[in-house]
């Protein structure tokens, strides 16, 4: 496991308790915190990474984003497996090059968009055809934690890696509107996408929201979707053909089999490695989703420039 600070500890509990895996060493700047996490689990604490290299089938990455990069490549260059929080790196040619090696070693590498996992998400998707409107809320209370991102690589990303899922059409208009709160950095951005199906998709991310709130609503023909991520929860609603003429609306929920989305993403994750068959969330997903965020973040830029407002630090470079 490398990197412990808030999620990095979740990973690293879940590798700890899964079947058919060992975990053996955890790894972090903080050597305060790096063996107080070892200590827990009664494995090796490291200082630096590079020491698990030649030892290890599989790693865990949950540092900060600056870091995805440098840390995936040298793992996959060793023919070490590597499961890398979102997003992916800083830059689609940071991207580019960890999924280049990940490619020519045959290590596994997949990427972090946890909401893939959700049960409600997976109990969604089948029913998902041909979307027409996705309206979207992921909002948080502000704490002090991953502000080295804006909310759009923070939160919005994992929508946009949900809708470039179930939409498979490209891209065609994307406008976005973004503004720092709390932070030098965009806090709340809202962005609407349209495919070239007629597809609409609008998303709303923010990270100083007074509630936690994790919703997808989509729409199709003669059917809506309610998805809360937090609850695992799907309601639906369908229009159904009557024999009297007048159709009748069915709601209901749909199925849904509860489980942490840590557990069921890292276990997934290892399964890959042992198999060598490419994850659900592979770095040409996360590639996709990094995009897309620099596309919007992109759009929040232009229109600040064009209101004559100031504009957020943005220290990804495009």
């Amino acid at each position: 496991m490398i990197g412990v600070g808030h999620l990095g500890r979740e990973h690293a509990r879940v590798l700890a308790s899964l079947e058919g895996s060992k975990l053996v060493s955890v790894c972090d700047i903080d050597e305060t915190v790096g063996r107080q996490i070892a200590d827990l689990y009664g494995v090796r604490f490291v200082p630096d990474f590079r020491e698990l290299l030649g030892e290890v089938d599989a790693v865990s990455i949950a540092t900060p984003t600056v870091n995805h990069h440098e840390i995936t490549c040298a793992c996959l260059a060793a023919r070490v497996s590597a499961l890398v929080e979102k997003p992916i790196a800083r830059t689609l040619a940071e991207a580019d090059e960890m999924i280049r090696l990940a490619d020519e070693s045959g290590a596994t590498l997949q990427v972090g968009h946890i909401e893939r996992f959700n049960p409600a998400f997976r109990a969604l998707q089948p029913h998902i055809r041909q979307p027409r409107f996705f309206e979207v809320h992921r909002m948080g209370i502000f704490t002090p934690r991953s502000l080295d991102i804006d909310v759009v690589m923070d939160l919005m990303v994992h929508e946009l890696d949900i809708i470039a899922t179930l939409v498979t059409s490209e891209v065609t208009r994307l406008e976005a509107v973004g503004i720092p709160i709390l932070t030098p950095r965009v806090d709340l951005a809202n962005a609407r996408l349209e495919f070239a199906d007629g597809c609409i998709a609008n998303i709303t991310a923010s990270r100083v929201a007074g509630e936690r709130l994790r919703k997808l609503r989509v729409f199709q023909l003669n059917e809506y979707y309610s998805l809360d991520y937090a609850e695992q929860q799907v309601s639906m609603c369908r229009l159904k053909p009557s024999k009297q003429g007048r159709p009748e609306i069915v709601a209901g929920m749909l199925e849904v089999v509860r489980r942490e989305p840590l557990e069921a993403e890292i276990e997934h994750f290892l399964e890959c490695v042992r198999t060598g068959t490419e994850p659900v969330v592979s770095g040409r997903d996360g590639r996709r989703a990094l995009t897309l965020a620099y596309d919007v973040l992109a759009k929040i830029h232009e229109h600040a420039a064009r209101a004559g407002i100031g504009q957020p630090i943005l220290d990804f470079r495009f």
